[in-house]
């Protein structure tokens, strides 16, 4: 889950209410751990209509244009994928397991060769079997340029992925060779070099079953075939209003991890985010067996709730694999020399910060680039301690030896837009510079001119406010974008803002990427955001906390730390 929001399935978190949009990642939800939610009398039963208030349309409901699962897990109820993540509380949830196949994926001895085996009798909501040709040319697919929108790996990854066009191109090739299916039950995929996430990439919507003849292009979004539980009956709007009702031919007995308890599913979207907790909040009517996947509470709504205990049952708390973080690009003077950065890292004050964007409940101070997660293989380091108001006789000493005695003058380049990136946060980060004798001056962009800036690698901002997420709850997808420089673009979307390109470092990516066991590889992937952190090229600020609430007859909530949000799929009404 990466910041593409614009590119992606991402949207803004207003600071007010830090309504983060999208799928992220958590640890608990309402009574942790247990049955149900809600009142909490008995267990979930099949039945009944659930309704989810978004304020972000579910758009482009096509597997080969989703981001990872988007719109809060809602594409998992009509896509299901080779992998899966494991549907369940907190770290347990981090875990990738099988979905369509019978196991999480066979790797060759150096893991540039994936192999999956299909399980029996998976059916599509026509009662047509699912073989391995559908998921074959449902990847394939998501290579066409009318579709795109994607996670960008399997371009990356699949020998002759960065040439390949999809299957509707009039010249060239209309398939891939490196994807295989020597039979109608397994499926091959051929990587230009040894990857030991494959499992965690095949949970991604691109490995979605697409039957061919069904096949409608950049129109398969209105009425895609379903592959899971519930089969799309309308889409309004591209996604302004998505209604479901079970598919027939989805069987628990090949399906373990999505509960499917509602009858049917009514999504409705654009609506404003105090319009959202207030209706739950109520929960009066369909309402009491309404959720949200994309919409926070704010800190006024957060202390009335506080004060009331029926109200606060029904609050599930996420946290997600996220950072946010100042960023430097020491092509841009005075970045150019560490120990200005380093000034900057010893003068920042979190805990103003934490305030801009409602406090303490709804973020967690950090001094790592790395989520404090395990499965990110989260290693607790503070390079230059600040405490909660920085450390500005350390940072001054700092600037002295940079040759600036008497302070100096920089420039902020932030959003217009309220949120993460927006002026709210810039002045605390002004006022807590100042303390330093840094003086900063505020640059606010509007939201697209300050992505296409940030993101364009020969007009990086100096110093700026920025974030990123995890597509899967893992070192690489977190590490490589930012810091890796064979990832630096240049005639595109660039994520490497500091424009790092270390041999040893680079190497060590590749090292670590090979690894296919995963706990080694977490190990790993700590030890190498220390050592990165050393170079002071970011100020990570904090991981949010997202905290949703539930309808008074909702139960179930299950919100893993893959997502951070309310996992639609184990839901119950009453």
């Amino acid at each position: 889950m990466r910041d593409r929001r614009a590119i992606s399935r991402r949207a803004t978190v207003a600071a007010v209410s830090l309504a983060l949009v999208g799928g992220v990642a958590a640890c608990a939800g309402p009574q942790d751990g247990g049955e149900s939610s809600g009142k909490g009398d008995g267990k979930p039963a099949k039945g009944g209509k659930l309704t989810v208030l978004n304020s972000e349309a579910q758009s482009d409901f096509d597997p080969a244009r989703l981001y990872t699962s988007g719109g809060g897990n809602v594409p998992s109820l009509v896509f299901r994928t080779l992998t899966t993540r494991n549907r369940a509380n907190g770290a347990a949830g981090t875990r990738v397991v099988p979905d369509l196949a019978t196991g999480v994926g066979t790797p060759s001895e150096n893991a540039t060769v994936w192999t999956y085996t299909l399980k029996k009798g998976l059916k599509f909501e026509d009662g047509s079997a699912i073989t391995s040709a559908d998921i074959k040319y449902g990847v394939e697919r998501s290579f066409a340029a009318e579709l795109s929108g994607g996670a960008p790996y399997l371009r990356d990854w699949l020998i002759g992925g960065d040439t390949y066009q999809g299957p509707f191109v009039h010249k060239g090739k209309k398939t891939l060779d490196s994807i295989e299916t020597p039979d109608e039950r397994t499926i091959v995929f051929r990587l230009k070099k040894p990857v030991g996430d494959f499992p965690y990439l095949a949970t991604q919507t691109q490995f979605a079953p697409v039957p061919k003849d069904k096949d409608t292009g950049a129109r398969y979004e209105s009425h895609p075939i379903s592959s899971g539980p519930y089969k799309v009956v309308k889409n309004t709007g591209d996604g302004e209003r998505l209604q479901l009702e079970r598919n027939p031919y989805w069987s628990e007995k090949v399906d373990d991890q999505r509960k499917a308890y509602p009858d049917t599913i009514d999504v409705r979207s654009g609506l404003d985010p105090a319009v959202i907790n207030q209706r739950l909040s109520t929960s009066s009517g369909d309402d009491a067996r309404a959720i949200t996947t994309d919409t926070n509470l704010g800190p006024a709504e957060l202390a009335q709730i506080g004060q009331d205990k029926a109200l606060k049952s029904r609050v599930g708390i996420g946290h997600f694999g996220y950072t946010d973080y100042l960023a430097f690009n020491p092509k841009v003077k005075p970045f150019d020399k560490p120990e200005v950065r380093q000034a900057i890292s010893y003068a920042i004050g979190r805990k103003s910060v934490i305030n801009a964007v409602g406090g303490s409940s709804l973020a967690e101070p950090a001094t790592t680039f790395l989520p404090d997660q395990k499965a990110f293989g989260y290693t607790p380091y503070d390079h230059f301690p600040a405490g909660e108001n920085g450390n500005p006789k350390k940072a001054r000493e700092l600037l002295a030896k940079a040759g600036y005695e008497d302070g100096l003058t920089i420039t902020l380049t932030h959003s217009t837009d309220e949120g993460e990136m927006g002026p709210t946060v810039a002045a605390a980060v002004q006022q807590s510079l100042a303390k330093a004798g840094i003086k900063v001056r505020l640059k606010g962009l509007e939201g697209n001119a300050y992505n296409e800036q940030r993101w364009d690698a020969d007009a990086t901002p100096g110093f700026f406010l920025t974030r990123w997420g995890a597509d899967w709850p893992a070192g690489y997808p977190f590490l490589a974008p930012i810091f890796d420089g064979r990832q630096i673009v240049g005639d595109g979307a660039n994520f490497n803002h500091a424009q790092l390109d270390d041999p040893s470092i680079n190497k060590e990516f590749d090292e670590i990427s090979r690894l296919t066991d995963l706990k080694a590889a977490a190990k790993r992937w700590g030890a190498l955001d220390e050592r990165i952190g050393e170079l002071a090229l970011t100020v990570p600020l904090y991981h949010p906390v997202y905290q949703r609430l539930v309808g008074k007859d909702v139960k179930n909530v299950v919100i893993s730390d893959w997502t951070g949000v309310l996992d639609i799929s184990q839901v119950a009404v009453k």
